[in-house]
């Protein structure tokens, strides 16, 4: 184990083992001090296992409800194996990483960390880890609701994730995307869903992509209690603040994410922390202490892995001398949810900026599938460059990259237009939505077009 290194990494998660495998590259000792499961919440707690077991409860819902195919099926689900398989594709991943580390050459060092200076830590297997840089990655943790603390009658989106049972009935406090996730997720394994919204469901998305994912929500049964907050529970029995009663077997707290940096001792360094918690950085992911880097979570919004990602590597270069700075101009999002919710950049329609949408009822493909909810979305400025986009459909996850790549290298509609999209995909529909703005769609009549 090693006692000096040139580049200590503070949390193994996406991030963390982005940056130590970058760092090593170039040349540089690394070692990784992670606490729990290397890849962190994404890989074993959280992005994975959900989409694993959304498309678990996609394919058991598909398998009773598509009569209009001419399937008529009944299905049983087995909650103790879905658990296994969701367990399963946790280990091969965490697997995966420490194998990525060890072929690179970064030690791996099972601990928590705490700084003693700005260049060195403390580890809780006794060792003192001296360090030249040190790059934080330490990532979030589920905020808690006063009255709902998590135990064994609240669950935070973790444990939800860990079910070896289907509950009857649940109740989730929250209405941003985690929320929408699981309560779409469960509702189609047959649970009774209550969502309680303060103000109503993703109200910070385009109400737009909002409509479609709330119609559907109701669809499959889901009631959101909105503009209500929960007062108090008591076995099972939760009250809200309009006088509501909700009966619920399971109660899960989706409220937001929080940085973990409590027991990091910070005090010890020049890190400087906003009014929020999260750790200042400038534009190269430097904290105030010129030896420490931070990236991810720990450092704000959007709190996404891919985000964390991208930042992992360019605090790597940063750290190992090269002039470079985090500077991309879009992060992309996606919900998902049914249909999927996907966004890059801005398609708010203000000053100087136009927007074009396209229908996925006029895709070939949307319409052979019964998937025809949703629409693309671009938003161009007066030179006709993207400035944004937004994707509401199945595989909407997949498409979203060619929008974030477009904004990035400046591309205008006629460049989205003119490039051949596979025939009968969803794609089709930036192309056609571009091809609506300048005029000239193929398969959506706007009345009289452009020549």
């Amino acid at each position: 184990m090693p006692q000096q290194v040139d580049l200590a990494v503070v949390g193994g998660g996406v991030g963390g083992y982005f940056a130590a495998i970058r760092a090593a590259q170039l040349g540089m000792s690394v070692a990784i001090v992670e606490k729990d499961k290397l890849g962190g919440h994404c890989p074993n707690y959280a992005c994975i296992p959900s989409k694993t077991l959304i498309h678990i409860a996609d394919i058991f819902y598909a398998a009773q409800h598509s009569q209009e195919f001419g399937i008529n099926a009944s299905a049983t689900i087995d909650a103790k194996k879905m658990l296994e398989w969701r367990m399963g594709v946790s280990k091969r991943l965490e697997d995966g990483v420490a194998y990525l580390c060890k072929s690179n050459g970064v030690d791996v060092i099972d601990a928590t960390a705490t700084f003693m200076s700005s260049d060195s830590l403390q580890l809780t297997n006794g060792v003192k880890l001296e360090f030249k840089k040190a790059i934080i990655a330490t990532g979030s943790e589920p905020t808690a609701l006063q009255g709902f603390e998590f135990g064994s009658e609240v669950l935070d989106y973790k444990q939800a994730l860990m079910l070896d049972h289907i509950p009857k009935s649940m109740a989730i406090v929250g209405a941003g995307y985690v929320a929408v996730e699981l309560s779409t997720l469960f509702a189609k394994f047959g649970t009774e869903v209550h969502v309680i919204a303060r103000s109503d469901v993703l109200r910070t998305f385009d109400q737009d992509a909002v409509s479609v994912v709330k119609k559907r929500m109701q669809e499959l049964g889901i009631v959101v209690h909105a503009g209500a907050t929960p007062i108090s529970h008591d076995n099972g029995s939760i009250t809200l603040s309009n006088g509501e009663k909700i009966n619920a077997d399971t109660i899960v707290v989706a409220i937001g994410l929080a940085p973990y940096t409590n027991s990091l001792e910070l005090k010890n360094t020049k890190v400087e922390l906003d009014e929020k918690g999260f750790i200042k950085v400038d534009s190269a992911l430097r904290t105030s202490d010129p030896n420490i880097l931070a990236v991810g979570d720990v450092i704000g919004e959007p709190m996404l892995a891919h985000k964390a990602m991208r930042q992992g590597i360019v605090a790597a270069e940063v750290a190992s001398g090269s002039n470079t700075s985090y500077d991309n101009m879009v992060v992309p999002a996606v919900i998902f949810s049914d249909p999927e919710v996907a966004v890059a950049g801005s398609v708010e329609e203000v000053s100087g900026i136009k927007v074009t949408k396209f229908p996925m009822t006029a895709i070939g493909r949307a319409i052979a599938l019964d998937a025809t909810k949703g629409f693309a979305k671009i938003a161009y400025d007066s030179d006709n460059v993207i400035k944004g986009v937004e994707i509401v459909s199945d595989d909407a996850s997949s498409m979203i990259s060619e929008a974030a790549l477009a904004i990035e290298m400046g591309a205008t509609l006629e460049d989205i237009a003119d490039t051949i999209h596979p025939h009968p995909t969803y794609s089709e529909s930036l192309q056609e939505a571009a091809e609506a703005a300048l005029g000239r769609p193929m398969h959506f009549f706007y009345g009289a077009q452009k020549k």
